[in-house]
């Protein structure tokens, strides 16, 4: 009796590997179509302030048209940041802000 059960016992485990392959598969499609939430963006929150792109940064930058103002903390500024970039941490830009030539594109970071 325990020969005839063998096939049975071996198919009913290959088709719970199967069924578990079919359900793990169709987990990771459903989580990798789902839509990522939105997250409101400061542009949204400040229509009026125009935004400069990557792009028009980079050759403000190597054409030297733009001062770039860092407006992160000492250390983070100290950890890396744009060559020659002025450090006016978030708190203190009302206070320095007339320390810049307000005639310069001023890009902050």
């Amino acid at each position: 009796m325990n020969r005839n059960l063998l096939p049975i016992i071996l198919m009913l485990i290959g088709v719970l590997l199967i069924v578990g392959a079919v359900a793990w598969a169709f987990s990771q499609y459903s989580n990798a179509t789902q839509p990522e939430p939105q997250i409101a963006s400061v542009q949204d929150n400040y229509p009026d302030i125009p935004r400069v792109s990557a792009t028009d940064a980079k050759d403000a930058f190597d054409s030297g048209s733009a001062v770039f103002v860092d407006i992160r903390e000492p250390e983070e500024y100290d950890q890396a940041h744009i060559p020659g970039a002025i450090l006016m941490p978030l708190a203190q830009v009302p206070v320095l802000m007339g320390e810049l030539d307000p005639g310069d594109w001023i890009i902050p970071y």
